[in-house]
């Protein structure tokens, strides 16, 4: 029996687990959310409509494409392994876990959902082919309908607005630039294959900026190079002939280019704010909640992701986000990374991080930490208790 991936071609979240399985030269099936064993069987054990799920051939669920990955590294089932072994290349794949799959949202959202006259039609067929295979003409309009609506809302969430627009933009292509410079001299972000941090930023540069045809046009006339890097995390091969072939190598000696530091610049500039103003709300929710129960998420249904909203300013923009626990918990990824390490990597790791403007990241805790638990984002016992 193959593994079976049950997600959607145009899913952030999905792409990202997909990218992954393919690289490994994992076996495995393709499934559509639309379909009835889907709905019948999967969602009731995971507790809610999200995605991707694996199915593993003896019928083990991994909800989750960060949690996926840590299945098969876990179990030495991959044959390049994602996570490097190195200090600074292992944090900075962890940092680019996070920024890639919850930073690069306003982007991702709002190439997809605000230019409707270059994407709608391919939209409305892409996401009817995975949500109801076989509808008839009518059911696919309400099916796109719907779920066009939920993520236009979700998009705002993420602070997406007419005001953020004009920043949104400049900010990716300033991106787009970064990457696209860093690539001129590596096939993948940190050498000769990819690691955990390429898996976080092909989510939403593959699955929205460079399937929908508004972004994917952008991102080839402007960052060929990225539009390459994404084929190339398609491919089960290493895919780098542009590059000479080089050897499935890391950066020796843990080396982080100048390139690759302008990035790690960019995500202190562009993210830290917003995680920042996160864990600043998620401690005082949770200082007004004392007695929630270790292993729930202190929310009236435990399905719900998120715990309210916080507003900072952001590029000198103020703007409203939601808050979700999630987006902590691979923050403490990264954080775990550092705490693991000998005196002498930890050391090289606060001096790139000061270097490259993300110092606070390491410190930026909340009072309880977030477990993931059946599927589920919970809180772990208070810290000290």
């Amino acid at each position: 029996m193959q593994y079976k991936l049950y997600g959607m071609p145009g899913s952030l979240y999905t792409g990202k687990a997909r990218s992954y399985l393919i690289k490994q030269g994992i076996d495995f099936d393709n499934r559509a959310v639309g379909e009835a064993r889907f709905r019948a069987e999967i969602l009731g054990q995971i507790g809610r409509w999200i995605i991707p799920v694996l199915e593993t051939p003896d019928g083990t669920l991994v909800q989750d494409g960060s949690d996926i990955i840590d299945w098969f590294e876990a179990r030495g089932l991959a044959r390049l392994p994602a996570l490097p072994t190195t200090p600074r290349h292992r944090i900075i794949s962890q940092i680019f876990e996070l920024f890639g799959g919850e930073g690069m949202l306003r982007p991702a959202m709002h190439y997809r959902w605000n230019f409707d006259a270059t994407n709608l039609d391919f939209l409305a067929k892409d996401f009817v082919a995975a949500l109801a295979p076989g509808a008839s003409d009518e059911d696919a309009a309400g099916v796109f309908g719907f779920s066009s609506s939920r993520m236009r809302k979700a998009m705002t969430s993420f602070g997406v607005t007419p005001d953020s627009i004009p920043k949104i933009e400049a900010a990716y292509e300033q991106f787009l630039d970064l990457f696209n410079t860093h690539l001129a001299h590596s096939p993948y972000l940190l050498g000769g294959r990819p690691t955990l941090g390429d898996y976080g930023l092909i989510a939403p540069l593959f699955a929205h900026l460079a399937r929908d045809p508004y972004p994917a046009d952008l991102m080839k006339r402007r960052a060929p190079r990225v539009w390459r890097w994404v084929e190339r995390m398609q491919s089960a091969g290493q895919d780098a002939g542009d590059h000479g072939s080089p050897a499935p190598d890391l950066f020796a000696d843990d080396a982080v280019p100048e390139t690759l530091k302008a990035l790690l610049g960019f995500i202190a500039e562009d993210y830290l704010p917003e995680i920042a103003a996160m864990v600043g709300h998620a401690n005082d929710w949770l200082a007004a909640r004392p007695d929630i129960v270790a292993g729930t998420n202190g929310l009236d249904r435990a399905s719900d992701r998120a715990i309210g909203q916080v507003e900072f300013v952001w590029r000198g923009l103020p703007i409203k986000v939601a808050v979700l626990p999630y987006r902590l918990y691979l923050l403490q990824k990264a954080q775990d990374v550092a705490d693991g390490c000998d005196a002498s990597g930890k050391a090289a790791i606060e001096g790139l991080l000061a270097e490259t403007g993300l110092a606070a990241l390491l410190d930026l805790k909340t009072t309880r930490r977030v477990e993931r638990r059946n599927h589920l984002e919970v809180w772990g016992p208070v810290i000290g208790a």
